[in-house]
């Protein structure tokens, strides 16, 4: 719900069905969908892998030191959405995402995929959270920066798992078009749009308490660490129970709790 009101307040219109007429509007419309889609469960622990690098000292140093890993993040999220845009529009029409038929009974080749796809990313999260912890091996241990590179693709990878209505009308666009430029540069618009408000804000708060704040992670080993390790965790843990376990729980394939009101 709130991916779709965003989307219609920044296009001026009911966004979910409406024809995307031109490769202009597919372009708006893949960044208000994205920005719209802000509030995920990566983007999230994105905050807690980014914070180790916000730095200290002044204001300056610490805006350049809060860019670069937003710039590896980006790069990771517009790589994976461009390469799948590109995929989508030799092969699109051939997919099992392009169909509208309704199923009504057991698992469609879309929700497959929704499964597979984050499934891997709660994973990964969960990975990276433990290794941060230092109970697993860190792969990143040499290159730091490589840690938002994928966190960067995994949320590109969300455009690849997401079932929601305004996701697969880009993508049945981008099938029709049948445009690799036009697939490649939407898709990744997307990606970026669905990270704009978390760099907003990641910025403001490096610059406006990153001297503080970074001073008090820093005074005692392992702060920093313990809030990654637990962000990263977190969020790894509720994508893969919302997307795999609760699936199968809704399709009657196995018993999961699930609240009254869900």
């Amino acid at each position: 719900m709130i991916g779709a009101n965003t989307t219609n307040a920044l296009l001026g219109h009911e966004a979910e069905g409406a024809p995307i007429g031109g490769l202009l509007s597919g372009a708006a419309f893949a960044f208000a969908s994205g920005l719209g889609g802000t509030f995920t469960a990566c983007n999230i622990a994105a905050i807690g892998a980014a914070a180790p690098m916000a730095g200290q000292g002044g204001a300056g140093r610490r805006l350049r030191a809060a860019v670069r890993p937003l710039l590896w993040l980006a790069a990771g999220a517009a790589a994976v959405s461009a390469a799948y845009g590109v995929v989508v529009a030799v092969a699109g029409t051939r997919m099992p995402q392009y169909s509208t038929a309704a199923h009504t009974s057991g698992l469609s080749p879309r929700s497959i995929q929704s499964m597979i796809v984050f499934g891997v990313i709660g994973l990964v999260l969960t990975y990276l959270g433990l290794a941060a912890l230092g109970l697993v091996k860190d792969p990143f241990s040499r290159f730091p920066n490589g840690r938002m590179l994928v966190m960067g693709g995994l949320i590109g990878g969300f455009l690849i798992g997401r079932p929601y209505g305004l996701y697969r009308q880009l993508f049945r666009d981008v099938a029709d078009e049948g445009n690799v430029l036009y697939g490649a540069g939407t898709f990744a618009l997307q990606s970026l749009g669905n990270i704009v408000i978390f760099g907003a804000v990641f910025l403001v708060l490096a610059v406006a308490a990153g001297g503080s704040l970074g001073r008090r992670l820093a005074a005692k080993p392992g702060r920093i660490a313990l809030i990654t390790g637990v962000m990263l965790i977190a969020a790894g843990v509720f994508t893969f129970l919302y997307w795999d376990v609760r699936l199968l729980a809704r399709r009657d394939l196995i018993w999961f709790p699930v609240a009254p009101w869900a």
